[in-house]
């Protein structure tokens, strides 16, 4: 091993720092080889003025944060948008506790706590829009208003379909209601930002943003039930907004926030609301009926189902498809025998059920596939009583059509 003295190893130092000084700074002057070893080439001088001088490196471009001024109070446009709706229509979003009846262990009937939820306050007269789930079952409804006032209010009507209801509650005389304003969801883009205000966990009157995360969400409650058209938004919606509204930028309303999808029960970015143009279709209907009024076919259905698609086989009746609804027996003098559908005439048993076979199957109403109860509710769920409606069915191997002029869901469901 070679050892260096201390002045040697200066001077190595000393001769590598000038070399790399001469590499950083002298790449320009020896990079065609120093004057005093080439000649000077008028050519390539005239060649080198000739050619473009070089383009500087642009340095990464960093997006330049926006210049807050004191006019705009030190918030950016979309914090103003946010900060503008809150405070303009909180007040018109209340907080809905109801009571409901229980029985004790002596099977006495006894008031109890019962849910809690958000509404809309949308007429000044104290109408207020909110969930059937909300007030379903509900002894008493209190309304919360957001001066702390609390009055009592009641269910005027309802709609477990599209799970809306309409409470009424008198304000007092001296005081002004903030109306939340109709907007429309006929317009909606999957992107478009939102706000929803509401009281989850009973903190009263929270907002919380997001976006439209998807359009025309058909979500099932029950076996009869199906909600179309619903609104998906990322925005944070728990247990207690239900009911309130979902907002676009302007403050209108554009969705009544109605569920979530969470293993967990609380929010995790999946969130749907009723579609403000439902709410502005079955909201004058639950005022004036305390219902919708809805159009119906009168007859008797059966899901088809495996079993009995294997039984019409055996029997010599295969049917050409899988899926419809069979039609058990069709109203004598109703709007279905009218129109030419026909029922079963053959009764059987498939455990505690007992039905027709050997009717039509109807495949579509109105335009809309139809392989269930739910679909049939579905697809007349927009459709009043004397409206007209197509109907198409299979009779055997023929599939024909039909027009079929509504009755009232109500009154044939009333009758049996």
């Amino acid at each position: 091993m070679r050892l260096y003295s201390r002045r040697q190893l200066i001077v190595s130092i000393t001769a590598t720092a000038a070399v790399v000084l001469l590499a950083a700074f002298g790449v320009g002057l020896f990079s065609r080889g120093s004057a005093a070893d080439t000649p000077l080439d008028a050519a390539a001088l005239e060649a080198d003025a000739a050619a473009p001088a070089a383009v500087p490196i642009a340095e990464p471009s960093v997006e330049a944060t926006p210049v807050l001024s004191e006019a705009d109070g030190g918030y950016s446009q979309d914090e103003r948008e946010n900060i503008t709706v809150y405070e303009r229509l909180n007040a018109g979003v209340v907080n809905i506790t109801t009571e409901v009846v229980a029985i004790n262990w002596f099977l006495e009937p006894v008031p109890q706590a019962g849910g809690s939820g958000s509404g809309s306050i949308i007429d000044r007269r104290g109408y207020v829009l909110t969930n059937y789930h909300v007030v379903k079952d509900a002894y008493k409804v209190f309304v919360n208003l957001a001066d702390g006032t609390r009055l009592e209010g009641k269910v005027i009507g309802s709609d477990s379909e599209n799970d809306l209801s309409v409470v009424k509650f008198e304000p007092p005389k001296d005081m002004t209601l903030t109306v939340v304003p109709y907007g429309t969801s006929s317009g909606l883009r999957v992107g478009q930002k939102v706000l929803a205000i509401g009281n989850p966990f009973g903190l009263e009157r929270t907002l919380t943003r997001g976006i439209v995360s998807g359009l025309g969400r058909p979500v099932q409650q029950d076996s009869k039930t199906i909600i179309r058209d619903m609104i998906q938004t990322d925005a944070s919606i728990n247990p207690g907004n239900s009911g309130g509204p979902l907002l676009n930028a302007r403050g209108e309303l554009i969705g009544v926030n109605t569920m979530i999808y969470s293993p967990s029960g609380g929010s995790v970015g999946v969130g749907f609301a009723v579609p403000v143009d439902t709410a502005k279709r079955i909201v004058p209907d639950l005022i004036k009926y305390g219902m919708v009024k809805r159009g119906w076919i009168d007859a008797e259905y059966v899901q088809l189902f495996p079993a009995l698609i294997e039984y019409m086989k055996e029997k010599g009746d295969a049917l050409p498809i899988e899926k419809g609804l069979l039609v058990s027996s069709a109203k004598r003098g109703g709007n279905a025998d009218r129109s030419g559908l026909r029922g079963g005439s053959t009764p059987v048993r498939y455990y505690q059920s007992v039905f027709n076979v050997g009717g039509d199957v109807i495949v579509a109403v109105d335009g809309m596939e139809v392989s269930s109860l739910a679909d049939l509710y579905s697809a007349l769920e927009d459709n009043k009583p004397g409206d007209p409606v197509k109907v198409e069915y299979y009779r055997g191997s023929k599939r024909l059509s039909a027009t079929v002029t509504l009755s009232d869901r109500a009154e044939y469901l009333g009758d049996k």
